[in-house]
């Protein structure tokens, strides 16, 4: 049995991750004039241009887009204005980045291409848009500001240069706070929103495999095997009167043919979900997986009730193609699968003493693993030092089980 807690690991989720890492923490203002508050007082010589620019923009924009807005160009000219504004906040972001240091999440983007909606759902979506007024908002607020903090850095650099410093890092922590306050997604539910959109693709891509990997299964096994099973059966018919003993030894072959398409038929069902998943749950599926194993697996469930279906069903794939991994690279000597629960999570760990290396890109279908997880939004981890043993445990959110009607 493995400890259920890996020491060390290396974790992922489909989606969700921060696009930007953690800002750096400024040291504190000083007389002595280093590398940040030279991009400080930079940033603030170039509110003025950048702010008279945005405020030019913003200021024709509403005067010539809501000023037409009463003929039939007014409302795409304004659309068209609050998605160039959108830009105009990303460049805003980039320069905070560079010289402030603020790290703020990119809003989402707006989903248009591919939409089946049409034209006028649309631009109503442009003309919606919270990031496209938040930050028409910040540029038109910002002119005085620009005004006010290019006439005083300036001014500080001929005059009061001993305290510029301070000066610069109070007025840049003015512009950190409105680019954090007017610049940044709008809250936590608009970056879910993107995580689940995210997460939405990863399920269709992985649907749409799985239909052509049943198609091209059915197709080359076991429709192949019946169109040969129905041609043969065809000749002995015909042969039936004309020499008997030839006819039976191919109903004899299509007998093995017929015996070699259900086989194939009940594998590619197992494939889909097993039989005895759905009537036996969890602990009887995996342990019939582990059987097939090339290693001897202990499986451990430790449930005191069955997960949805949906869930059960991601559990028992994901051991499976993990416990096909320890077959076919881990060269282990022995193996291990736990589940249990943990309050609302439904935690998965496979253990191995192989030779270790396993990694997201080591082209074993981890990423795939770590892709499915994440679409429900779970967690994969893997800690698998090189000459072993391999610990990956896997966590899926815990739903409780809706009997099936009928």
């Amino acid at each position: 049995m493995t400890d259920r807690q890996p020491s060390s690991h290396r974790a992922t989720r489909a989606a969700g991750a921060a696009p930007y890492d953690e800002e750096e923490p400024l040291p504190p203002a000083r007389f002595a004039y280093d590398r940040h508050t030279w991009k400080e007082i930079l940033h603030l010589l170039l509110n003025l241009p950048v702010s008279l620019f945005g405020f030019t923009y913003v200021v024709t924009l509403l005067s010539v887009g809501a000023g037409l807005t009463v003929t039939v160009v007014g409302f795409p000219l304004l659309a068209l204005g609050l998605m160039g504004a959108r830009q105009l906040g990303k460049l805003e972001r980039k320069r905070a980045r560079r010289l402030l240091g603020v790290r703020v999440d990119e809003p989402s983007p707006l989903r248009l291409r591919g939409s089946r909606n049409g034209f006028f759902p649309q631009l109503w979506l442009l003309l919606k848009d919270p990031v496209g007024w938040r930050t028409v908002l910040y540029e038109f607020i910002r002119l005085p500001w620009g005004i006010l903090t290019f006439t005083v850095t300036l001014v500080s650099l001929f005059v009061l240069w001993p305290v510029l410093p301070f000066l610069a890092r109070g007025m840049a922590n003015l512009d950190r706070a409105m680019v954090r306050g007017l610049l940044s997604p709008s809250d936590d539910l608009e970056r879910r929103i993107a995580e689940l959109e995210s997460d939405r693709g990863v399920v269709v891509d992985t649907a749409a495999a799985d239909l052509r990997r049943i198609e091209r299964d059915l197709h080359d096994g076991a429709q192949a095997r019946l169109v040969n099973l129905a041609m043969g059966l065809g000749l002995a018919k015909e042969k039936l009167l004309e020499d008997p003993e030839y006819a039976a030894a191919m109903v004899e072959e299509a007998h093995g043919e017929v015996k070699l398409a259900l086989q194939e038929l009940r594998d590619l069902a197992r494939g889909i979900h097993p039989a005895v998943l759905t009537d036996r749950g969890l602990d009887a599926a995996l342990s019939s997986v582990a059987s097939r194993c090339t290693v001897p697996v202990k499986v451990t469930v430790d449930l005191d009730e069955r997960p949805a279906a949906a869930i059960e069903g991601i559990a028992y794939f994901t051991v499976s193609e993990l416990l096909q991994n320890v077959s076919k690279h881990s060269m282990a000597r022995s193996a291990s699968v736990d589940v249990w629960r943990a309050n609302d999570r439904l935690l998965l760990q496979v253990w191995d003493d192989g030779r270790g290396g396993a990694r997201l890109d080591g082209g074993t279908g981890m990423q795939g693993l770590a892709e499915r997880l994440g679409a429900v939004d779970g967690l994969f981890v893997i800690d698998s030092p090189e000459g072993g043993p391999t610990t990956v445990t896997a966590e899926l959110p815990w739903r409780d089980r809706v009997p099936e009607r009928g």
